[in-house]
């Protein structure tokens, strides 16, 4: 049974505040005062506002849980994963992990203006693999991610989708105790979609686990057998997947 199996994951009240600037409040904006404001070094943009991003969120993961985090736009979904992978500071409440969680691992470590084949390598490494352990993974990673025609080109001439799988074939290449994917799953074709599922799957068995935030709700259903629904920075419900998309689905009709 799942609930028998480690803890990978312990989130508790977790609260993130954003401050933002905005516009001072109560006072029309003239061109004659943007005028003043430039001649005195002054700015229109000093108000400051709060975001609660996150509010009061708990759960917890086990082992081999793949867990969807759904919900609107704006609901908080990558902002949690954020917290999670401690890219984001808590305002209140606490964030346990039983290893470093990867976001999709990568993303920093990948450059523009290097190849395809280069970025697999800084990314290998960025994740601790050996040049080694790097060359002998290059042809799957290369295989999987579909992109052998484009691997030698600049990274800057792959569509936003393409850097996406890239992403996911070096992140996945290397067996990840927790490991977040952001609509990665949402780009590439059918073949694609495919091979990243069977991934999954297989992160899965190996003790892993997966937070997964897709707009593509089939994904979702054959990937995930739990999700967490977020609406305004709170969750709204959290259970099976076949019982929380339903739900949500039906908010959005």
């Amino acid at each position: 049974m799942a609930a028998t199996k480690p803890l990978t994951v312990s989130v508790d009240e977790l609260n993130v505040v954003y401050r933002v600037k905005g516009r001072r409040k109560g006072k029309k904006i003239t061109a004659k005062q943007t005028f003043v404001d430039k001649l005195l070094r002054r700015s229109n943009e000093t108000a400051m506002r709060e975001v609660h991003a996150l509010k009061g969120i708990s759960f917890q993961t086990r082992q081999g849980e793949a867990v969807a985090i759904i919900g609107k736009n704006g609901s908080g979904k990558t902002t949690l994963l954020r917290s999670i992978a401690g890219l984001l500071p808590a305002r209140s409440g606490s964030v346990l992990t039983s290893s470093q969680p990867s976001l999709l691992g990568v993303n920093a470590a990948l450059m523009n203006h290097l190849t395809g084949r280069r970025n697999i390598e800084l990314g290998g490494l960025a994740l601790g693999m050996t040049p080694k352990m790097i060359q002998d993974q290059m042809d799957s990673i290369i295989e999987f991610s579909g992109l052998d025609e484009f691997i030698d080109l600049p990274l800057s001439t792959y569509s936003s989708g393409m850097q996406a799988r890239l992403r996911f074939a070096i992140a996945s290449s290397l067996p990840q105790e927790i490991l977040m994917i952001d609509e990665a799953l949402a780009t590439g074709d059918v073949g694609f979609k495919k091979r990243s599922q069977e991934r999954i799957a297989n992160l899965k068995e190996h003790a892993g686990t997966i937070f997964l935030v897709s707009h593509s709700h089939s994904v979702i259903a054959e990937t995930c057998e739990r999700s967490i629904w977020l609406d305004a920075g709170v969750i709204v419900a959290d259970g099976p997947t076949s019982e929380v998309l339903p739900a949500y689905e039906k908010t959005q009709e």
